[in-house]
């Protein structure tokens, strides 16, 4: 399966406090708002999210449709399609918000050590 665009979520409790701390590791405000609880943070072609209060826990995330710059890409295997495969295998979907038969939409599932996998299409 190809899953796009990758990065680790990470459940934070101060958004400026994590800011801080990942500047100082290199990584620079991608995308997000201070205001809207959570950045995107990117250190060449590594990304990852501080969400304050939007979860529990951290999550690996893939974007279908988003290269690792959230870019469009001009083919990619669409979410319905992905959670239709990942059924086929017998893996359980922990959550699934899916409204339409195109566009934004999103499921979840758990590996065996307990990581929650969101597949979250933005397009």
């Amino acid at each position: 399966m190809k899953l796009d665009c990758f990065s680790i979520s990470l459940a934070v409790k101060d958004l400026q406090v994590s800011r801080d701390f990942y500047e100082k590791l290199g990584f620079s405000v991608f995308a997000g708002e201070m205001s809207h609880h959570y950045l995107i943070m990117k250190n060449g072609s590594t990304n990852i999210g501080l969400f304050q209060g939007m979860f529990e826990g951290n999550l690996l995330t893939f974007n279908p449709g988003w290269d690792q710059n959230a870019q469009a890409l001009e083919s990619f295997t669409d979410v319905r399609e992905l959670l239709g495969k990942v059924k086929a295998k017998n893996i359980a979907v922990t959550h699934e918000n899916i409204d339409a038969e195109k566009g934004p939409a999103s499921f979840s599932i758990v590996d065996p050590d307990g990581n929650t996998i969101l597949i979250d299409q933005h397009r």
